[in-house]
């Protein structure tokens, strides 16, 4: 298993060379990053400051900020650029020549992915972090909660990737995804709790976001981050929801994927 794996090691140090290429990028995400979170914190602590102690859906007013904050945060964890590089190549042709590789083409773009998102963790949430950190008060985690957010958001990872390379295997299907694309970055914001925290949702509405797996993506890890959770047992059902969702998600991808080979037209040349 180890070897097989080897085989992707060029894909992921080749996906760090091209962002080193392009270091401002980085410059413009964090700014980006940082104006939207101060957009959001801002607004939401105005609402909380109304009153001393646990407000709407148990926040105070740090809690909702680290909330909101780090969600933020995971949010530019998720922005793989796997959606539109998939449906780039399928619309190009240059998916063929991949498709020549002894490679998995799937497992190649998650390894591919995978140093994007460490540098977007380093490069942009920990300036951004530091940054609010030092503007306004942030909820401190505890040890356990924060090694239990650390996994859970590795796996939100996963969940992440397998929805971008969903939404870009609509290549296959239209020329032009980015409607598409469109839909599930506004579907999964709002359902995934970065917009608004699903427990200050409606019962039936926050009964269907939490039934989906974009919840896994960011409420998940917020709730064992912030310690919104009711001993070990509630931690691991989320913990296993994030999982099923993972591997169910991952078993759509391989199977739509040997679908989408069946009716593959090269446009490019």
């Amino acid at each position: 298993m180890t070897g097989r794996l080897r085989v992707y090691t060029p894909f992921a140090t080749g996906g760090l060379q091209s962002l080193l290429q392009y270091r401002s990028t980085f410059a413009m995400t964090a700014m980006t990053a940082a104006a939207g979170a101060a957009v959001t914190v801002f607004l939401w602590r105005a609402v909380y400051a109304a009153g001393p102690g646990a407000g709407p859906g148990g926040f105070d007013r740090d809690s909702i900020t680290t909330y909101l904050l780090v969600a933020q945060l995971l949010q530019v964890l998720h922005s793989n650029r796997v959606d539109d590089e998939v449906a780039a190549e399928v619309y190009r042709g240059d998916v063929a020549v991949m498709l020549v590789r002894p490679v998995s083409y799937p497992v190649m773009r998650f390894f591919a992915c995978l140093p994007v998102v460490c540098a977007n963790a380093v490069l942009v949430g920990v300036p951004v972090l530091g940054l609010f950190a030092l503007l306004v008060p942030l909820t401190v985690p505890r040890p356990l909660d924060l090694a239990l957010f650390v996994l859970s958001t590795a796996v939100s990872v996963l969940l992440a990737f397998c929805v971008n390379l969903l939404t870009g295997m609509t290549g296959f299907v239209t020329t032009n995804t980015w409607g598409v694309r469109m839909v599930k970055q506004a579907v999964t914001a709002f359902f995934a709790g970065q917009m608004v925290p699903i427990a200050l949702m409606p019962e039936p509405l926050a009964t269907l976001a939490r039934a989906l797996p974009f919840s896994g993506m960011v409420d998940g890890p917020l709730t064992l981050l912030l310690g919104r959770y009711d001993g070990w047992t509630s931690a691991a059902a989320v913990l296993a929801g994030q999982l099923a969702w993972a591997a169910g998600l991952t078993l759509l991808c391989a199977v739509l994927w040997r679908a989408c080979l069946g009716r593959l037209e090269v446009l490019g040349g």
